[in-house]
């Protein structure tokens, strides 16, 4: 489940993984971020949006991110691509860009469809993630436990810049914790 930070009078939260992963991705050169809203990024992006260091360009579907950063990229800067396994189905295609062209490519992808999923239509393309990306030469890790994202994330980083590949990091459902329709419904 989510990291809950643990709260006393007068102290500061404690770092969730959303935050360490923040401080991974500042470290590791990140100045511009490609995303389409997400609830499971959403304390990830806030934290760019309040950084005037860092570009955040918000898409209209998740493709137009590989461009983007692949244009970041040759105009000499480092970016991620957040997005949720359901919008990799779209970005297939545009992945022969970083493949082909040998340039690096980040991705921090949420996961929907696997661990307690409520929404069937979310399931096909969460089970089919890994595959559908692999298929494209993306190199994939997933990640299931809260304390190993940011190490993870720092990893894949370090993967892609380095070898001019991308890559993306799977955020697994019990990172972010299940979803479940009551609770929406409440919404």
């Amino acid at each position: 489940m989510t990291e809950v930070a643990a709260k006393s009078p007068g102290a500061a939260p404690l770092p969730t993984w959303p935050d360490e992963v923040y401080r991974v991705l500042k470290d590791a050169g990140v100045k511009q971020v490609a995303m389409v809203p997400d609830a499971g990024h959403s304390r990830l992006i806030r934290s760019f949006e309040a950084d005037p260091e860092t570009r955040v360009v918000t898409l209209t579907t998740e493709e137009e991110g590989v461009a983007m950063l692949a244009g970041a990229w040759l105009g000499g800067q480092r970016g991620v691509l957040l997005l949720q396994s359901s919008g990799v189905g779209n970005c297939i295609n545009m992945l022969s860009l970083p493949t082909i062209c040998h340039m690096p490519l980040l991705m921090i992808v949420t996961m929907r469809g696997d661990w307690g999923e409520f929404n069937p239509w979310q399931i096909p393309m969460g089970q089919g993630t890994r595959a559908a990306l692999e298929s494209v030469g993306v190199i994939v890790n997933k990640v299931d436990e809260p304390h190993l994202v940011a190490s993870a994330v720092q990893g894949a980083a370090h993967l892609a810049f380095n070898s001019w590949k991308p890559v993306a990091l799977l955020i697994g459902q019990r990172v972010l914790g299940a979803k479940n329709f009551k609770e929406l419904a409440r919404k």
